[in-house]
């Protein structure tokens, strides 16, 4: 059996602004939005294959847990890009700040936050 991962879903305060810069990095489309759980709201943000849901709840967020220290918070999420060079530019033109930039077998990656302090790995593989 192949297992493959079809989505996350995270909250975020606007999934609109989220969605927005998601499409001019990654290149994504918005493929659903709607009302959702508990009177909140959803935007699906991704590829044909597969998406982040980005859900903003009716009552607002609360603080963050603090990553790579709490059982079961999100650490950071991954996406594999074609052109490295390229996104970093985009990354930049959108207002965000590339950091932790390394190569390594098979590849090479950086890392950005953005407002909701969500961090980002984007990778190219040779």
């Amino acid at each position: 059996m192949t297992a493959t991962l079809e989505h996350a879903n995270i909250c975020v305060s606007d999934p609109h602004k989220t969605a927005a810069w998601m499409e001019k990095i990654f290149g994504w489309r918005i493929r659903w939005e709607g009302p959702a759980l508990n009177g909140g709201y959803s935007v699906h943000v991704g590829s044909k294959d597969s998406y982040l849901a980005l859900y903003a709840p009716k009552e607002g967020l609360g603080a963050p847990p603090t990553p790579y220290s709490t059982k079961g918070a999100l650490n950071h999420l991954a996406v594999i890009v074609d052109d490295l060079d390229a996104a970093e530019q985009a990354v930049k033109d959108a207002g965000y700040t590339p950091k932790s930039h390394a190569d390594y077998e098979p590849g090479r990656r950086f890392y950005f936050e953005d407002e909701e302090g969500v961090e980002y790995e984007l990778v190219q593989y040779d």
